[in-house]
């Protein structure tokens, strides 16, 4: 077997070319992820439209699947810890196939989020399962650059996804426009994910279960396998101790259930709080706004639909390219001193944009930026994606996957996650809201949590580039 990189990390463990190839197998749910949560951006408007939607409503319509993913997040633990991650993957496709389709088929707004919310709990599975199972099959020295995968899957899909959207809009001549079988092109944007959600189910049916999950159940002879034909460890000596390192972590292993998470700080173990608290900044600054509704924010201030859509589409090349950036400095210079030159840099930029509305004139339909200002802001975006996708993106889904201890790492997990999409649904449905107060006002909001993140980080997150999921301490 090819090795990748490195060659050895001193414990006999090498980067093989299987590890690479089964962690973007299962990263593949975060482009599920990415697709599902942002293709609805080009349907914002048509949605409205062809169902005569009032702001609150378009929220909701908008936001449900994240309440949807947060249900499945939740439950995603439980069902690793039962069935298996990989058994777990498979069932986040099925959903995924089927919300694809119900949405894309939709004949009143209730079936359009029914469907939403089946969707919504495939992604929350997904999120959880992926970044867990990649953690705990990859060596402890590439493990954030392998955990960082599920960010560019993130990224990935949602490029798919705005890409897809500006298509099949500019191929019908709107989004609210016929285009095959009489149907509208917004319909078409919900089916084209079917495709890589079958994708995704056809491969994670052949990779390997975690050896973490194999020795849970008892299974050693199965893990020291997968172990070997991983990690490439065929030094018996080693594959014993890495099995006597695991079995160690797990001495204490019971059916995992949310008590094993309480602790004495404020009712949870202090790493539980931590992971929370990084799920939620991750949201409360802002960043699916820009993904979610930015076609309809930039329309909104005088620019076309088209260019509303080639803006949107190019702002998604940008996260793509900062993801792949930060891949390569992750595990070279932490995953703690991104996270805090992504917070500064957020609260900068997004300040910038809250003056840059604050600006503006007109309200409503006939909101615009005058002069540069425009421009200005369109650079503020971008440069708050940057910042976004080299820090926060990436690295909160590195640490969620490796940061708490092997006894109670995919309950957390699911704890933290679900705690992130509650407050992904919290910033998408509040924005039309907010955006009706005022632009500034919402930017200004977003800005202010960054700077709070930026404390946050400095002061309660602690590095873990370089440690052992079985040295990972509560």
């Amino acid at each position: 077997m090819s090795t990748v990189g490195a060659t050895d990390d001193g414990l006999g463990q090498r980067a093989t070319a299987r590890v690479v190839l089964i962690s973007g197998a299962a990263a593949l749910g975060g482009f599920l992820f990415g697709f599902d949560t942002a293709v609805i951006n080009g349907a914002v408007d048509a949605i409205r439209g062809a169902f005569t939607l009032d702001a609150a409503q378009t929220g909701f319509a908008v936001s449900c699947a994240l309440l949807g993913s947060a249900l499945g997040a939740w439950y995603a633990g439980m069902l690793a810890n039962r069935w298996g991650r990989v058994r777990t993957m498979q069932v986040a496709a099925v959903l995924l196939v089927a919300s694809a389709l119900g949405s894309g088929l939709a004949g009143a707004v209730w079936q359009l989020i029914l469907w939403r919310l089946v969707g919504g709990i495939g992604v929350g599975v997904a999120s959880v399962i992926a970044p867990t199972y990649i953690a705990e099959v990859s060596p402890a020295y590439i493990r954030g650059r392998l955990g960082s995968m599920q960010q560019l899957a993130i990224v990935l899909g949602i490029f798919a996804a705005l890409l897809s959207d500006a298509w099949l809009a500019g191929s019908a001549g709107g989004a609210s426009h016929s285009l095959w079988f009489g149907m509208g092109a917004w319909r078409w944007m919900f089916l084209a994910a079917v495709l890589p959600a079958l994708v995704y189910g056809t491969l994670v049916l052949g990779v390997p279960e975690s050896p973490r999950y194999l020795v849970a159940k008892g299974r050693l002879a199965e893990a020291r396998d997968v172990l070997r034909q991983v990690l490439n460890m065929h030094n018996d000596t080693a594959l014993d101790s890495k099995l006597h390192d695991i079995e160690d972590s797990l001495r204490s292993e019971h059916q995992p259930r949310l008590s094993d998470l309480l602790g004495k700080a404020a009712g949870l173990l202090p790493v539980v709080w931590i992971g929370i608290l990084l799920s939620v900044f991750q949201q409360f600054v802002g960043i699916n706004v820009i993904f979610y509704y930015s076609s309809t924010l930039w329309h909104s201030v005088g620019f076309s639909e088209a260019d509303s859509f080639t803006i949107t589409v190019a702002t998604s090349v940008v996260n793509v390219l900062v993801t792949l950036l930060a891949i390569a400095l992750v595990d070279k210079i932490g995953r703690k001193p991104l996270l805090v030159v992504g917070s500064a840099g957020m609260a900068v930029t997004l300040a910038a944009m809250a003056w840059c509305f604050s600006q503006a004139t007109g309200s409503g339909a006939t909101l615009s930026l005058p002069g540069a200002t425009g421009i200005v802001a369109l650079v503020a975006a971008n440069a708050y994606v940057v910042f976004f996708g080299v820090s926060w993106g990436p690295v909160v889904w590195v640490l969620l996957g490796e940061m708490f201890p092997n006894r109670i790492r995919a309950t957390a997990l699911a704890v933290a996650a679900a705690a992130q999409w509650l407050a992904n649904f919290a910033i998408t449905s509040s924005f039309p809201a907010l955006a009706e107060i005022g632009l500034t006002f919402a930017y200004g909001l977003y800005a202010a949590f960054a700077l709070l993140s930026l404390l946050f980080v400095l002061y309660a997150v602690r590095e873990t580039k370089g440690v052992e999921l079985e040295d990972m301490r509560a």
